[in-house]
């Protein structure tokens, strides 16, 4: 585990970024760089942290992004805007906080000599409606111009590329990463394990878009962000992109419903809606290249992953 280093985290608010900054903050100083537009950090017990600076800030504001993120050794950046019904509501600022956000932060680490790390976020969506057992070399898709649902999975797509060409260009040390559907305490927005488990808890119908037949692999958020510290930390995954996912926790959107009501022992009722118009029909990662180049494994079952989950909600409401 790395000590004494200063980790600048754009997004630093948010619910994964937080999950990071709780495995680094007593042995090194972070500088939480957001706008606060979601907000895991203000009510966690990170906050007032004597290790922690924030500094509240936007990514399209090049001066202020680069001025924050001097003197840094490790750069996270895991801001953006995500959720669909945020990215359909607002397509222009999705595309410019996820494509100009990231060619600012990137070249602010080019600016401040970033030398130990710069992991750029990017997202399974790239793999467009069908990706079974993805590989990190198979083909993005970016589904149709002018699609809403795509303007996501472009936007980050962008941002990748430009990250491995600050790699090849400059030297820049980076790592890409791929999220496969990350949930767990702290999360915010619009996450279906998250909406289903707030429902469930409370007896209230979980609404399915469509048949609910789509197939996701659910990761727990500490393996993900296990597999985050093995991307800082091992110097083998410099400019490489990795999916990071849990293979095993595979289930329909129906069947998740379903076991959400099960574990929790809810009365809840399934409700069907119409489909959405261009869904993700089937994501499934395979994670074999994060298994050998840092020896990662997802070791949080999506059962344990929904109890855990829960039992972080009820607190909340208590």
């Amino acid at each position: 585990m790395i000590e004494n280093k200063k980790i600048f985290v754009t997004g630093g608010a948010g619910f994964i970024a937080n999950t990071i900054i709780r495995n680094y903050v007593e042995k090194n100083q972070i500088t939480v760089y957001d706008n606060f537009h979601r907000d895991t950090l203000s009510g966690s017990d990170l906050a007032g942290h004597n290790n922690i600076e924030v500094v509240k800030g936007d990514v399209l504001n090049i001066d202020a992004l680069t001025a924050a993120m001097a003197g840094s050794d490790i750069v996270i950046h895991a801001a953006g805007i995500a959720g669909i019904d945020t990215v359909i509501k607002d397509p222009v600022r999705t595309m410019r906080v996820n494509m100009m956000g990231t060619a600012n932060a990137l070249e602010a680490a080019k600016v401040n000599g970033i030398k130990d790390r710069f992991i750029d976020f990017s997202t399974s969506e790239v793999f467009g409606s069908m990706a079974f057992r993805s590989t990190e070399t198979d083909q993005t898709v970016a589904g149709s111009a002018g699609e809403a649902r795509w303007t996501y999975a472009v936007s980050k797509l962008a941002g990748e590329h430009l990250a491995h060409a600050y790699y090849k260009q400059y030297g820049l040390p980076v790592v890409t990463v791929r999220p496969f559907n990350v949930y767990g305490p702290g999360q915010t927005g619009e996450g279906a394990i998250q909406i289903f488990i707030k429902k469930a808890l409370k007896n209230e119908d979980l609404h399915i878009d469509g048949d609910g037949a789509q197939i996701r692999a659910w990761c727990y958020v500490d393996d993900f962000v296990d597999c985050i510290l093995r991307c800082v930390e091992n110097p083998l995954a410099v400019g490489e992109s990795f999916n990071i996912g849990n293979a095993r926790a595979v289930i329909t959107i129906l069947g998740l419903a379903q076991t959400v009501c099960r574990v929790l022992g809810s009365q809840s009722k399934i409700v069907f809606d119409p489909p959405l118009s261009a869904d993700i029909a089937l994501r499934i990662p395979s994670v074999e290249k994060a298994a050998e180049l840092l020896g990662f494994k997802a070791k949080v079952d999506l059962e344990e992953g929904i109890l855990r989950m829960a039992d972080w909600m009820k607190k909340q409401y208590e």
